[in-house]
């Protein structure tokens, strides 16, 4: 059993902080209290991300998040052309470095092409909890 959530973001700046809301709800929603802090910053670098350089003028970018019990995925897709790629900034420049540090955070990164756009995406291993079709998902015991 998997759990799975998304929602659709208007292409605005405040949508960031609302995208990194969502992800920090659902995932608190679903019990996973583990790497909080990484996940929302790697939510909040994916979406500026988006917001800036793939998501077109009237158009809104989607957040997705999926849980399995050990593992979590936030994804973000947009509209927009292009594979971005991770890379070093210039050492002046204020912006740049989103995509790296959101590598360098999770324990997987990629990018889905699609027909259209592209999912840029970060999975984290967390430790075992036992998903139920009932409840909120709980900690396994260690023994």
């Amino acid at each position: 059993m998997s759990l799975s959530r998304q929602r659709r973001f208007p292409r605005s700046r405040a949508s960031v902080r609302d995208a990194r809301d969502f992800v920090i709800h659902v995932l608190t929603e679903w019990g996973c209290r583990d790497r909080l802090d990484d996940l929302r910053l790697c939510a909040s670098e994916l979406a500026t991300n988006a917001l800036l350089h793939g998501v077109p003028p009237g158009r809104e970018y989607c957040v997705s998040l999926s849980f399995d019990g050990t593992l979590i995925r936030i994804g973000v897709r947009d509209s927009g052309v292009g594979s971005p790629t991770p890379q070093l900034a210039d050492s002046e420049a204020c912006t740049g470095r989103g995509l790296l540090l959101a590598e360098e955070l999770a324990d997987e990164f990629g990018i889905t092409e699609h027909v259209v756009g592209k999912t840029v995406w970060v999975s984290f291993k967390v430790p075992a909890i036992k998903l139920s079709a009932t409840s909120e998902p709980q900690a396994e015991d260690a023994g």
